[in-house]
C-alpha cells in the first residue's frame, strides 16, 4: 500500500501536474490560492490572473517573495487540409525536443491528446539531418481532415503543452515539466503556511506573489508590482545546474543541484538586500551558491526592480538541469533550503529598513 502523501506533497503533485501556459494560467492559480488561502489573510487577483495571498496588511511597509506560475507551451498557427495541425511558440518553447512528444490541446471542451509526429530515421537523411525548426514541426491528433480536428474544438490560438508529470529519480530529485517556476510557485506558498503554522506575527505587509507571464518577458511582474508598491522584493526563480555535459562553466558559471540555493549578483540585484542575504543564510547554516549575471537577471527581479521608481530587490535562484524540457531536474535539499532561506530572510527584516547606499 502507498504512503498517504502529506498535503504539501499533495498540492506539489497537483499543482505541478496541472497546465498552465503563458496567458492561460488560471487553473493553476486556482489550485495555489485554495493552498495558500487557510496561510494569509487576504489574497489579491489582477486583471490578468497574478495571485497574490496578503499577510498582515494595511502596514506602511511592504514587502514582496514572489515567484512566476506560467509554463512555456505552442500555439496552434495553422491546421492543414489533412487535419496536421502547426505550431508557433508561446514562451520560450524547445523545437529540438518536440518530436515524439505527447500533448494536450486545451479547448473549451476539455484536453485532446495529441503527439507531435516525427518522419522516421529510415527516410531521412542523417548526414544532412539538423535541428527541428519550429515551422517543421506539426501535432497529429488522429485527424484525417481539417474538419475534424476543428469538430475536436480546436482552432487557431488553441494552446498545446506537453504532458509530462512530475516524477522522482533517486529520492533525491524532483523531475518534470514546468518546474519552471512553478516549484517556486510552491516555495513561496510553503513559506506562508510555515510563517502561520509557527505563529509569527510580522511588522510589515507581506505580498505572497505568484505572477503570471514571466515567460514572454516579465510581464505579470510588471503589472503586480505598479499596484503594489512594495518596499521589498525577494524573488525565486530556478537557475541553471551547470554541471552536465555540454554546459561551459566559465561562460555560464560553476553551480550544482544540491549544494544549495543560489544568490545572485548583478545590477539589478540591490546590493545591501543580497548582503542581508548572504548574512541570514550564514548566521542560520544554510548552505548557498553565488552566481553573477550580465546586465539582467532574465527573471521577475527586473521588473520588481525597474517597474516603479526602484524597488529594493534581490533574487534567490533555484539550481535545475535540463531547463525547458519535460525532464526538468531539482534536488529536494535545495527546494527546503529556499524555503528555509526565504522564512529566514522574512523574520530578520524589521520592516523600516533603508537600503539606500547614500544617506
Amino acid at each position: 500500500m502507498t504512503a498517504k502523501k502529506e498535503k504539501n506533497i499533495e498540492f506539489l503533485y497537483q499543482y505541478l501536474n496541472n497546465a498552465s501556459p503563458t496567458g492561460f494560467e488560471s487553473s493553476g492559480q486556482q489550485i495555489w490560492l485554495d493552498y495558500i488561502k487557510p496561510y494569509v489573510d487576504d489574497t489579491i487577483v489582477d486583471t490578468y490572473g497574478t495571485a497574490v495571498g496578503v499577510i498582515n496588511p494595511d502596514q506602511s511597509f511592504k514587502v514582496v517573495i514572489e515567484a512566476h506560475s506560467d509554463e512555456i507551451s505552442w500555439f496552434v498557427n495553422y491546421i492543414s487540409e489533412d487535419g496536421y495541425i502547426h505550431v508557433r511558440r508561446n514562451g520560450g518553447s524547445d523545437a529540438a525536443i518536440a518530436p515524439s512528444m505527447r500533448v494536450n490541446l486545451h479547448t473549451a471542451k476539455g484536453p485532446v491528446p495529441g503527439v507531435f509526429g516525427w518522419p522516421a530515421i529510415h527516410v531521412r537523411d542523417i548526414a544532412k539531418d539538423q535541428v527541428p525548426k519550429v515551422h517543421d514541426l506539426f501535432i497529429d491528433v488522429g485527424a484525417s481532415k481539417k474538419d475534424e480536428v476543428l469538430a475536436m474544438g480546436i482552432h487557431v490560438g488553441t494552446v498545446a503543452t506537453f504532458a509530462d508529470g512530475l516524477t522522482e529519480l533517486n529520492d533525491r530529485y524532483y523531475v518534470g515539466r514546468a518546474l519552471d517556476n512553478r516549484i517556486g510557485g510552491y516555495m513561496i506558498a510553503e513559506v506562508a503556511r510555515r510563517l502561520k503554522q509557527e505563529k509569527k506575527k510580522l511588522p510589515y505587509t507581506l505580498y505572497v506573489v505568484n505572477a503570471v507571464q514571466e515567460e514572454i518577458g516579465l510581464r505579470g511582474a510588471e503589472m503586480i508590482v505598479r499596484r503594489l508598491k512594495p518596499d521589498v522584493a525577494i524573488v525565486t526563480d530556478v537557475t541553471h545546474d551547470t554541471q552536465s555535459p555540454m554546459y561551459n562553466k566559465k561562460e555560464q558559471g560553476d553551480l550544482r543541484c544540491g549544494n544549495g540555493p543560489v544568490i545572485c549578483y548583478g545590477p539589478a540585484v540591490q546590493n545591501n538586500l543580497r548582503e542581508l542575504l548572504i548574512q541570514v543564510a550564514e548566521e542560520k547554516k544554510i548552505a548557498f551558491q553565488r552566481q553573477a549575471v550580465s546586465r539582467s537577471t532574465g527573471t521577475d527581479t527586473d521588473s520588481f526592480a525597474y517597474a516603479t521608481e526602484g524597488v529594493a530587490s534581490a533574487l534567490i535562484s533555484l539550481p535545475l538541469k535540463y531547463m525547458h524540457t519535460t525532464v526538468e531536474t531539482v534536488h529536494k535539499e535545495d527546494v527546503a533550503n529556499v524555503i528555509d532561506l526565504i522564512y529566514e530572510a522574512l523574520l530578520s527584516l524589521k520592516g523600516n529598513e533603508d537600503f539606500r547606499y547614500i544617506k
